[in-house]
């Protein structure tokens, strides 16, 4: 990350940096994208690395950056960040406030600018919101990609057993045909 200024105190939070991004599969998983699949095995094998790549990633999160913004001093403040379990199966960071009434950027927001917010905390406050984006972005991505080549690797499954039906001959499990033929 690029900081827009100069930080003129010794700032508490660490951000993510190359070599925590080192110790994942990234490499792997971005060469898995484009290469010649050749049916629903290699599309489900890699779809588990994708699911593999999210899962390290929630968990760089949780142990680097959560780990971070739940000590002190962000411990102290109204509004917190968190993660979230979602539905889809993933999990994200967001912020919310310690009654866990309301949660989103704009918390962030307000807390950045209330005057009751240490000035010492700004420019953490700040990398952390950038960090926090980022990784969700990254857990989403690879969320999708996983979920989108299970959903090739089933419909690869479809179309192989219909060839197969057709190339041995099984042809009775197709519906019957309304037209005539030319």
């Amino acid at each position: 990350m690029t900081a827009l200024s100069p930080i003129s105190h010794a700032t508490r939070f660490t951000p993510l940096e190359q070599a925590d991004f080192q110790r994942l599969e990234h490499a792997g998983y971005l060469k898995g994208l484009l290469q010649p699949f050749k049916g629903k095995g290699s599309l489900e094998t890699w779809a588990s690395r994708c699911a593999a790549l999210r899962d390290e990633m929630i968990g760089l999160a949780q142990r680097r950056v959560l780990a971070q913004a739940r000590a002190y001093p962000y411990s102290l403040l109204g509004v917190q960040l968190a993660q979230q379990a979602t539905g889809a199966g993933t999990t994200f960071l967001r912020w919310r406030n310690l009654d866990r009434s309301s949660m989103g950027a704009v918390l962030w927001e307000a807390l950045l600018a209330s005057p009751a917010t240490p000035a010492s905390l700004i420019d953490d406050l700040y990398a952390m919101e950038l960090q926090r984006i980022v990784l969700n972005m990254q857990i989403s991505l690879t969320h999708s990609i996983a979920r989108q080549a299970r959903e090739c690797a089933s419909k690869a499954a479809q179309a192989e057993a219909a060839y197969l039906r057709r190339v041995h001959g099984h042809t009775a499990s197709a519906p019957p045909t309304t037209k005539e033929s030319p």
